[in-house]
């Protein structure tokens, strides 16, 4: 009889394996999408599972929530139908009147939802420039603060928060810490593990990996009162992901720690090459050994910083604009975190209200050829200025 091996195996296989899937019946190394809306209860009318009804989750669902929580570290983790709806659900769940502190610059979407919560008198809104940890600490009220939220790197500016020192300033207010890290996923980044309370990402993005399927996630490192009201909140409000987006979530989590590291590598190669461009006035990229967020982001991504960038262009808006129309290889879409590279003019996109240089471009790296990424912006930023 052979004895079995005392090594648990890596995080990347764990993951890569969808926790070691195989189903019980027929011997499937992959999940099954399980599309009921209802269940049975057993032969003493006890519930077979911990959901019953579709608005409460699936088995689908769950296993891809167990990846994610073993991703992140987490006691739970929780899935919902989008990026927004499980942001929303934070915010739902505060009581009215509660005390938050933002980024001034961040998700136009979140930002928006956030300051439509204030204009009603549900929330107090308090803002900060994001990795400044003075602004971040003057803006909390000790007693009063609720919640601060952190999106490190932040969009579309890529500037970067220390979770370490934000979590102890969150914390010696009485209030919990919601990290943002969807620029750097959990393989990357693990925020849990640096002091956040609640870690959410945009599942959406570089979970999935395959820009074909919309989701958010929230973790957490305790499940206290509040994870329950959360819960709740998605279950009333019926945005759990359904079965079918989450067994393509699993399926793109399969593979990936190969996708960001290969987009990571492509980003610093994109960033280094462009950083003194004549016709770039600037490069946002924490990889960037000039990038004031370098060491912390170094520290906090174990040297790997992500795919996302921005370049200011030198010319006018109309110019940005071109370069992104010019682009043969590059999609002018919105989004991130996809196989595909992405390169989209951010005003054009957030509107007018939202505060963002009128020549900022947004590139999501991909897992393409890096130099043909290169050449393609290349023959752009020519055109554009021809």
């Amino acid at each position: 009889m052979t004895n079995k091996s005392n090594r648990t195996p890596s995080l990347v296989t764990r993951v890569t394996q969808a926790l070691h899937f195989v189903e019980s019946e027929t011997g499937a190394v992959i999940p099954s999408i399980q599309p009921a809306a209802t269940y049975a209860r057993d032969e003493n009318y006890e519930v077979r599972k911990p959901y019953w009804y579709r608005r409460d989750g699936s088995q689908t669902t769950a296993q891809a929530e167990a990846v994610i929580a073993e991703l992140e570290g987490a006691t739970d983790s929780l899935l919902f139908a989008s990026g927004m709806s499980a942001c929303t659900a934070v915010i739902e769940h505060l009581p009215t009147g509660a005390h938050v502190v933002a980024p001034k610059v961040m998700y136009h979407g979140v930002l928006a939802q956030l300051q439509t919560y204030e204009a009603n008198g549900r929330i107090e809104l308090s803002s900060y420039s994001a990795g400044n940890l003075g602004e971040l600490a003057a803006a909390v009220r000790p007693g009063k603060t609720h919640l601060v939220w952190v999106e490190t790197p932040n969009n579309p500016d890529w500037e970067v928060t220390d979770i370490a020192a934000a979590a102890e300033i969150a914390h010696g207010a009485g209030a919990k810490l919601l990290t943002d890290c969807t620029g750097t996923p959990p393989n990357l980044t693990r925020a849990l593990d640096l002091g956040a309370d609640i870690s959410f990402h945009s599942a959406t993005k570089y979970l999935n990996g395959h820009s074909d399927v919309t989701a958010g996630v929230l973790s957490v490192r305790e499940t206290t009162q509040y994870w329950e009201d959360i819960c709740m909140v998605r279950k009333l409000q019926g945005t759990v992901l359904h079965s079918f987006d989450a067994w393509l979530l699993i399926r793109g989590m399969r593979t990936l720690f190969l996708r960001v590291e290969r987009s990571c590598k492509n980003a610093m190669a994109v960033a280094k090459h462009f950083e003194s461009h004549p016709h770039i006035e600037k490069v946002l990229y924490p990889g960037l050994p000039s990038d004031p967020g370098h060491e912390v982001a170094k520290r906090q991504t174990n040297g790997q910083f992500g795919g996302m960038m921005s370049f200011i262009i030198k010319g006018s808006e109309q110019t940005a604009i071109d370069v992104t129309r010019f682009c043969e290889v590059f999609y002018p879409a919105t989004s991130l975190g996809g196989v595909e590279s992405l390169i989209e003019h951010r005003k054009t996109v957030s509107g007018d209200g939202f505060p963002v240089h009128p020549r900022l471009l947004r590139l999501s790296i991909g897992i393409e050829d890096a130099d043909d990424l290169i050449y393609d912006l290349e023959q752009a930023l020519t055109r554009a200025n021809s």
